[in-house]
């Protein structure tokens, strides 16, 4: 894992933030915009007294830098996926309440940090860094002590720029991922993204997706829907004040069925083998699952408004 240590020039000292900034930067985003990350890095490094920069190789060399962070603030380069693993980690070692992330996106997936408010622009993301304010953010924790910040969607549903499993290698990215494909193997891309347009829908979901499902859905010990409504789908998602926000699509025979939507802070979702999406990672099957929305939980530096 390479290092490096940088300090603002004197010309900059005046305006710098005082505390100390870990940059980890996602080998990922390295390979698939490495421009970007060169322009995230001069930002940072001028702006800050000082600035460490580290270039893991993987995720075990991930985790070790932000565990030895020390006094610095965790700035993650990276896409959703790079987010998701520091919140993780950081959850794991009980540190998410003490320590305020901050994350310049950069890669493949990035609806994420959209929804959380985060610039995608090198710049301005690392401006934030410098000049934002950090903010109190919902997440929702499941009982095999898995974080989720963004949704739950039951059955796993494909999603339009699908994130990469923390801790594996985007399927997409590096050598031979969508910025190096030879002009023939981007027509050939094509040509199977236009066959597979052509057939039913339900043929691109993921495994144990399709077909409605017969789940029963329980809001702070309250049953919602029981396993005798098929559904179509379920959501949560972390709301406001600790509660999570719980939509449930019963299956329409004939007149469209309106959602069913409620909040809670514990959600229990139970009945046969199910797989479900959590935020880009999708997981199971499990028999049943419970989330718990904590109020406050992780720390993120936005924009200051």
């Amino acid at each position: 894992m390479a290092e490096v240590a940088t300090s603002a020039s004197s010309s900059a000292n005046s305006s710098a933030r005082s505390d100390p900034l870990l940059v980890v930067v996602d080998p990922v985003a390295r390979r698939t915009d490495g421009e970007s990350v060169r322009i995230a890095k001069d930002v940072l490094s001028a702006g800050a007294s000082h600035t460490k920069v580290c270039l893991p190789d993987g995720p075990e060399e991930f985790a070790r830098a932000l565990g030895r962070r020390g006094s610095r603030r965790p700035v993650v380069v990276g896409d959703d996926s790079t987010l998701l693993r520091a919140v993780a980690l950081l959850h794991r070692q009980r540190e998410l309440a003490e320590c305020a992330l901050s994350m310049v996106p950069v890669g493949p997936a990035l609806g994420l940090a959209r929804s959380l408010g985060l610039p995608t622009g090198a710049v301005a993301a690392a401006r934030t860094v410098l000049d934002g304010a950090e903010r109190r953010l919902d997440l929702l924790v499941d009982d095999s002590d898995g974080v989720v910040l963004g949704t739950v969607a039951i059955p796993p549903l494909p999603v339009p720029l699908p994130g990469r499993v923390p801790g594996r290698e985007d399927p997409v990215a590096g050598p031979g991922g969508p910025a190096s494909l030879r002009p023939w193997l981007r027509t050939c891309q094509s040509l199977v993204r236009t066959l597979a347009s052509s057939r039913p829908a339900r043929t691109a979901l993921a495994p144990g997706a399709a077909g409605p499902a017969r789940l029963r859905v329980e809001v702070d010990g309250s049953t919602l829907v029981d396993l005798d409504q098929p559904v179509e789908g379920v959501s949560v998602t972390p709301g406001a004040a600790g509660a999570a926000v719980v939509e449930v699509r019963p299956l329409s025979v004939g007149a469209q069925a309106s959602p069913l939507t409620v909040s809670g802070r514990t959600v229990t979702v139970s009945g046969a083998h199910f797989r479900y999406r959590a935020d880009a990672v999708v997981c199971g099957p499990v028999g049943t699952r419970t989330w718990v929305a904590r109020e406050g939980a992780w720390g993120l530096t936005l924009p200051a408004t």
